[in-house]
């Protein structure tokens, strides 16, 4: 059935009348907070940044390939983690799905970017809901609802991957 939108953690895929330089062609991930407050990540859109770049005094940094997400437009001086684990890693890290933790306890994210890095994508900064918001663009139909599935969360290879969320949600719509 419909994942009860405001409840659970989804995917939010920006149909093509939601122009916007911040959100337009967007992928998310969303996570309710309670009081109808949401928090989420910007998955499609990979910065010039690595962690190398970033913690060039962090060995374990400097061997990560990966691109740093830019995650959202709030908290930009912040690294998150999300993290393909079954239990915490710790500090105040928050579950996502089953299987996916949010950690941004700085202590915590070094201890993934050392010991499981391939698990994990990094984020600069999140987009924060008020209460109601994402609620309110639901309702004005800018988004597609999607299963939050770790794989499409945790893909690293964004390029196109907007235009097949679309075009699939498109032809079921």
């Amino acid at each position: 059935g419909r994942p009860s939108e405001a409840d659970d953690t989804v995917i939010l895929v920006a149909k093509r009348n939601l122009q916007d330089k911040v959100y337009g062609s967007t992928i998310l991930v969303a996570k309710p907070l309670g009081a109808d407050r949401h928090v989420g990540f910007i998955l499609n859109k990979p910065s010039q940044l690595t962690l190398g770049k970033l913690f060039p005094e962090h060995a374990a940094s400097r061997k990560v390939p990966d691109p740093v997400f830019l995650g959202g437009p709030f908290g930009r001086e912040v690294i998150f983690a999300l993290v393909n684990r079954k239990e915490s890693p710790g500090g105040r890290s928050v579950q996502l799905t089953p299987e996916l933790f949010l950690a941004f306890d700085s202590p915590i994210v070094d201890q993934i970017i050392e010991k499981e890095p391939q698990q994990a994508r990094f984020f600069a900064g999140m987009v924060v809901w008020q209460q109601g918001e994402l609620r309110a663009e639901l309702k004005r139909g800018l988004w597609y609802v999607l299963d939050a599935k770790t794989d499409l969360v945790l893909k690293k290879k964004t390029d196109g991957l907007w235009e097949e969320l679309v075009g699939r949600s498109e032809r079921k719509a």
